[in-house]
């Protein structure tokens, strides 16, 4: 074993027993907690821990796929107050992962197989009540549980927080590979799992950007979207919790989905980057998402009115105001201004972003070149906001004004309530085959300082050179620009997060027509 797998072994294995250590002392005193092997699909071996409530009165049940990287005993701290609250729980590691026996699936078809055994084990062999399973987890074991109510009708109710329900989407969103979070999830799979020569070749794919239909097709098939027929059918209750900022999984692919479920639901987003909203919870501390999976699971598994299933279905924190409830994503905003860009001015290099999109000007853009833009640190950038309440922010004058583009609006009297999807329309001239930019959206004040609302990259990948339009959807944001601020579009092609499909000393030119629409309330 490596220096680097010993540490990062020994961290989590530290992580996991203060996860234990900090069970709630509201966890009923007659629970008990016991660790099995659970056979999976073709004899594989699946580690798991059972807590639960004494006696042998049937009872609701869930259980708990772990998250990439973690094992069964992440969710101990969750499991004891659950079986405090009557629930037996069942939490298992995945296939491929730490003692688990397998090849990592990656949410795929032998996942699914898995997730039925290990209900069958529990119906088997607790006080599970077959008619009343549950399945719920982060990250991972998010992305399993709402995939596997496609598979299993069993599964009557699903929490899915800091899930995916598009993994094509999370991993080629607008064209434009994700570097960071993908390079973590390899990381994690070569130090604590068994990827095998799947993971492996469709990781060395995806890096090398080469049999691109072939991983997209595997990714598909690993996406509950896919199945969104399916789990109609069933007609689990589901709820999904979200962040903002979440580098692996950002939230446009949920809304989609959301809006076409049909089934009970909910949607949550709050401020903060993947797993995030829900780590203090994992540790057993107070946390509003474990909260509302308490009132999720009281509602549709053990028949308690909890009143959660009458409250409006969309409930959102945003990045700078107090909580709000909508019944549904599309009520959100009341209407859509478009702000045209404008000419460059000389002096400062900014041009103006507002009123009707204007022609008769362009600015070039160098294909190679970063700017003090960006979207931070996968995990780290939007973690850190989330607890300090702060979103990124940037100097905007130190924005180089001969490699990014940069307009921004004229400050109103009056706080703009961005809620929804922004989208840019970009209007390019000699453009490469192929090529990357990189747009954000600023909350700019008067001295300088540039908070960073909401961004995302769109790529080209044609063969052919010449003149092309691009939209590309931001990510979903909740944002109060205060009165007095100005509204700042900066377009750069270079982002640390991102693989860019520039091609060395190609430029990049955004031209006239070019604009912004913002959904606001």
């Amino acid at each position: 074993m490596t220096r680097t797998r010993q540490a990062l072994t020994l961290l989590a294995v530290a992580l996991l027993a203060a996860v234990t250590l900090q069970a709630p002392a509201a966890a009923a005193p007659a629970s008990t907690t016991t660790f099995v092997d659970i056979t999976g699909a073709g004899g594989v071996v699946l580690k798991a821990n059972v807590v639960a409530p004494a006696g042998t009165a049937k009872r609701p049940a869930i259980v708990f796929p772990s998250s990439w990287g973690l094992n069964d005993l992440e969710y101990l701290a969750q499991a004891n107050v659950l079986a405090g609250r009557g629930y037996v729980v069942v939490s298992y590691t995945p296939r491929g992962w730490w003692a688990s026996g397998g090849e990592i699936d990656t949410a795929g078809p032998q996942d699914m197989a898995d997730l039925s055994k290990v209900i069958d084990w529990t119906i088997a062999n607790t006080a599970a009540d077959p008619a009343r399973i549950g399945a719920a987890g982060v990250s991972y074991g998010a992305g399993i549980s709402l995939l596997g109510s496609a598979f299993d009708k069993r599964i009557r109710a699903v929490v899915m927080m800091s899930g995916w329900t598009d993994l094509v989407y999370s991993l080629y969103g607008d064209n434009t590979r994700h570097q960071q979070s993908a390079g973590l999830l390899s990381l994690a799979a070569s130090l604590l799992g068994h990827p095998g020569a799947d993971l492996s070749g469709k990781l060395a794919d995806f890096n090398a950007n080469r049999n691109v239909a072939q991983v997209q097709a595997w990714a598909r098939a690993r996406s509950a979207a896919t199945y969104l027929d399916a789990i109609n059918a069933n007609k689990p209750a589901v709820l999904i919790a979200n962040a903002w900022g979440d580098s692996f999984f950002p939230p446009d692919q949920l809304v989609d989905f959301f809006g076409r479920l049909n089934t009970p639901k909910r949607l949550e987003l709050r401020p903060g980057d993947h797993a995030i909203a829900e780590f203090t919870g994992i540790l057993g501390l107070p946390n509003d998402a474990w909260t509302s999976l308490y009132r999720w699971f009281d509602q549709y598994l053990a028949g308690n009115d909890t009143g959660i299933g009458a409250e409006p279905a969309v409930q959102l924190r945003p990045l700078n105001a107090a909580t709000e409830s909508y019944a549904s994503w599309s009520a959100l905003n009341t209407s859509t201004r478009r702000y045209g860009l404008g000419a460059i001015r000389w002096l400062d290099g900014t041009g103006l972003l507002g009123g009707a999109p204007s022609g008769g000007w362009s600015k070039t853009l160098p294909g190679d070149l970063d700017t003090v833009a960006n979207g931070g640190v996968v995990l780290l950038t939007n973690g850190v906001g989330a607890f300090t309440g702060q979103q990124p922010q940037i100097w905007l004058p130190a924005v180089d004004r001969l490699r990014a583009g940069v307009w921004a609006s004229e400050r109103p009297g009056t706080a703009l309530r961005i809620r929804g999807i922004p989208t840019v329309h970009l209007n390019l001239t000699g453009t490469a085959a192929q090529g990357t930019v990189v747009a954000y959206l600023y909350d700019l004040d008067s001295l300088g300082n540039a908070k960073l609302i909401t961004h995302a990259p769109v790529s080209w990948l044609g063969t052919a050179t010449g003149n092309r339009s691009l939209d590309v959807a931001l990510s979903a944001t909740a944002y109060d620009v205060p009165a007095g601020h100005s509204l700042t579009l900066v377009v750069d092609t270079t982002d640390p997060l991102y693989y860019d499909a520039n091609t060395f000393g190609a430029a990049v030119t955004v031209a006239g027509g070019s604009y912004v629409d913002v959904p606001i309330r």
